[in-house]
């Protein structure tokens, strides 16, 4: 069967590299590259077939003629040429897989080791990335119909990420401005980003994983990010199908140990390189300075105390080396029971109330001494807690009466189908019950549930005035959920960027949330995997959508924050808690000379440049007015003046009975028993929250204050831009939110010029502030899910889905057909 060359092989005729005759190649590698050529196989004697189909490709003809080469994208023949170039005067060091090289320069072996080297050059590569394995002549399709058009290229598959080097001449014009990742390519997979991998054998789409005895025609990748990437492997030598499969099967799926990780493999091959300010003003809570300034800004020292108790992690390993307790509670209750019913504080209300949690003590059998000792040492701490100055304590049990981790990781996997689409035939199929499909999934109702239960919370510590205890088994999934919300409402400072990265830092990384296991990093568990975090960032888009000048940042802000879980050269969301990660740093600093030079997250230079960092900063934003001194004086804090709804009054200080019947309530939680109802009823309960509810949104907006959403079903919707991002069908070109930003961000820059010569600054300053809109400039070429879907391309499709276009007839009937009219005096 004869082998037809691609179309875009025809434009390439100056770079085909004829290579050498058998007789006098030396060593039979194509000169530049360093890849073997097939006579160079056949003289390797890999068997007959081999030998047979170099003979094959070796003899003349008038579609290959002698000394043919399998022809290779400019950007590649460039590029490897120059660097094999570049290499060829420099001595023989470590190869990619980290063997030395035996044989002197010029050997097969060491050309290829350059090629190889050059290759990951051309992709960008890393600090401290190793190119794995390779295949040339893949087609790579674009995700449209099924006309399987597509580009030539390379793939590639190196210890940090799945690369596809093609021909980048039909991207758009090359002064085109594009939001662009540093660190991830648009064609780039990070090995940790991989979900499913498919294969295509007859037609027939089947599950990838383990050892294959037969090799696919056609690959399918499906990230976590929702990205769909299809690889057609017929062209490709058999070889390096075999290889590359094999390879990406492996390292993306085979269970990994956390030393393993490129996360240290970068660290350690930057040590020598200067670093950028990591923190970027991002509080970490990683030393007890950290811990105070937070009780100060929050007014809660009086009540509450920073201890270094757990420094070099004696007390507990899933607790932070310092966090906040109850000034009376003693410093040696903290070390019985490894931290288990402790009272953490999270925040503090204006009100002076405060929001604690606490993880349940072990659920094991125990004797009726073990019992009896713990339940003495819950009721004391509850009456340290309950006394004055503090004020009634309510229990929040959420392992009983919330969500659960399955209903968590079932409702995502139902709805992650929906945006998983392989072309655009299937989502058009899809299309005309997809919002049945969207229902069924309950991604939406977990939504609504989770904001609800903040809302709950909220009324507690705003209205009814008082302390909030949340219950989990470990503190540290839900209750990071729940806790973080309450703040994002209540609290103004977090719904800045600087102010949400260090709640994030506070809640979830000093929380002890599992990242490692939540994302399921090392591959060695799947029903530990349940994206968590994940849906508290969905929950605070929903806020941001429904009050944009409230918050500092924009949804482009959470949408590549939910992209950097994957991203293993930031440390932040890679351990499963603080003392894991000092441990391996510990470790790392006993075999090295310098510590690992782990970076955070939350410095976005590492990814992007200033002009793309400014669509991470929210234009509507409006920021708290200052006042000056006069103004101070006489007044009482904006959000507590208009906020604070007295529906109920102030309590006392309770009674015996009530006392013993809340301590008995705690202890029976605490101890894993679970309880039919809460200590209020559930119609009063209900009736407050709705009294609340209503009575704030009937009132104008305080974006300074507390916040609230509408949780009505309407307005709980769809993250577009994170999950229809990658579907053409889904965008609307020109329109759609993005225009609007557009117009904004140009008013704001003719305003800024305004302002310049009002102030008759220099130029230069204010030449950088008009240099943001430039992303923006000639809207009718952006989409509505901008600036993540800048290049893709946008078919022709039709409105309705396929089957109803279909039962319309063809289009001159439609074209013949009169308009109908409705008269809709009867409606």
């Amino acid at each position: 069967m004869r082998r037809v060359l691609p179309e875009w092989s025809l434009s390439l005729k100056a770079n085909l590299r004829p290579t050498d005759p058998p007789a006098a190649s030396g060593g039979g590698v194509v000169s530049g590259c360093g890849f073997p050529t097939p006579w160079a196989r056949a003289r390797s004697g890999r068997g007959e077939r081999c030998q047979r189909r170099s003979r094959m490709r070796a003899s003349p003809g008038p579609q290959r003629p002698w000394g043919w080469a399998e022809p290779q994208p400019p950007v590649l023949v460039a590029a490897a040429a120059a660097g094999a170039r570049a290499a060829a005067s420099a001595p023989a060091r470590r190869c990619f897989l980290g063997r030395r090289y035996a044989g002197e320069r010029g050997s097969r072996r060491w050309r290829r080791h350059q090629g190889a080297q050059a290759l990951l050059r051309v992709v960008r590569a890393p600090r401290g990335e190793q190119l794995l394995c390779e295949a040339s002549t893949v087609l790579k399709y674009v995700q449209e119909d099924s006309c399987q058009r597509g580009i030539y290229g390379k793939l590639v598959c190196t210890d940090f990420k799945i690369a596809f080097l093609g021909d980048d001449d039909s991207a758009l014009d090359n002064d085109e401005t594009q939001f662009k990742n540093k660190v991830i390519g648009e064609n780039d997979i990070t090995l940790h980003c991989v979900d499913q991998i498919y294969g295509v054998f007859d037609e027939k789409k089947k599950t990838l994983f383990g050892q294959l005895k037969k090799y696919p025609e056609k690959l399918i990748i499906h990230c976590k990010d929702l990205r769909v990437f299809h690889f057609c492997l017929r062209y490709t030598k058999e070889e390096e199908v075999k290889r590359i499969v094999s390879g990406i099967i492996h390292h993306t799926q085979a269970p990994k140990l956390l030393k393993r990780l490129f996360l240290f493999s970068y660290a350690a091959a930057a040590q020598n390189h200067a670093a950028t300010d990591p923190r970027n003003h991002t509080v970490m809570f990683d030393t007890l300075k950290d811990w105070c300034w937070e009780l100060e800004r929050t007014k809660g020292s009086v009540k509450y105390k920073a201890v270094s108790v757990n420094e070099g992690y004696k007390v507990c390993e899933r607790l932070p080396a310092y966090f906040v307790v109850p000034t009376p509670l003693p410093e040696e209750d903290l070390s019985r029971f490894q931290g288990h019913g402790i009272p953490l504080w999270c925040w503090s209300c204006h009100n002076g109330c405060a929001l604690l949690k606490m993880s349940a003590l072990p659920k094991k059998e125990q004797d009726d001494g073990l019992s009896q000792m713990q339940k003495s040492f819950l009721d004391g701490i509850y009456k340290t807690i309950h006394r004055p100055p503090y004020e009634i304590v309510k229990t929040e049990d959420l392992s009983s009466n919330f969500l659960s981790l399955q209903d968590i990781q079932t409702a995502y996997s139902k709805f992650k189908q929906l945006f998983l689409i392989d072309n655009s035939t299937e989502f058009w199929d899809t299309d005309i019950k997809w919002f049945s499909l969207l229902e069924s999934s309950s991604w939406l109702d977990i939504i609504r549930r989770c904001l609800k239960k903040a809302i709950e919370i909220t009324e507690c510590l705003e209205a009814q005035n008082v302390n909030v205890l949340l219950l989990e088994e470990n503190a540290s999934d839900l209750c990071c959920l729940v806790s973080s919300l309450v703040q994002v409402m209540m609290d103004p400072h977090c719904r800045t960027r600087i102010g949400f990265q260090s709640l994030v830092q506070k809640e979830w990384i000093m929380g002890g949330h599992s990242f490692l296991d939540r994302c399921n990093h090392l591959r060695q568990s799947d029903k530990e995997e349940v994206p968590v975090f994940l849906l508290f960032l969905d929950c605070v888009w929903q806020l941001v959508h429904q009050h944009p000048p409230a918050f500092d940042f924009t949804e482009t802000y959470l949408t590549v924050l939910s992209d950097s879980l994957y991203i293993p050269i930031f440390s932040t969301f890679f351990f499963n808690s603080p003392h894991q990660k000092d441990n391996v740093g510990r470790e790392s600093q006993d075999t090295q000379s310098k510590p690992l030079n782990l970076l955070t997250v939350w410095d976005w230079s590492v990814q992007f440049e200033p002009k793309a960092q400014m669509l991470l900063k929210n234009p509507l934003y409006v920021e708290k007015p200052k006042l000056d001194k006069g103004q101070r004086k006489g007044t009482r804090f904006k959000h507590q003046r208009q906020l604070s709804l007295p529906l109920t009054q102030s309590k006392s200080s309770p009674k015996r009975g009530f006392f013993r019947e809340e301590t008995d309530h705690l202890i029976k939680n605490l101890l894993g028993k679970r309880i039919s109802k809460l200590i209020n009823s559930s119609d009063e309960l209900h009736d407050n929250f709705r009294e609340f509810y209503d009575s704030w949104h009937s009132k104008p907006t305080d974006y300074h204050g507390l916040l609230l959403p509408h949780i009505e079903g309407p307005e709980i919707k769809v993250w577009a831009q994170r999950y229809l991002r990658w579907i053409p069908e889904a965008q609307i070109l020109g329109g759609g939110r993005a225009a609007t930003v557009s117009k904004l961000l140009e008013m704001m820059e003719e305003v800024e010029r305004l302002q310049e010569k009002i102030d008759a600054r220099p130029h230069g300053q204010g030449a950088l502030l008009a240099e943001a809109p430039l992303l923006l400039r000639g809207s009718a070429r952006l989409s509505a899910l901008f600036p993540f879907a800048l290049l893709q391309r946008h078919p022709s499709k039709p409105v309705l889905p396929t089957s109803g276009w279909k039962a319309l007839g063809d289009e001159e009937d439609l074209a013949k057909r009169e308009d109908e009219f409705v008269d809709l005096g009867d409606v």
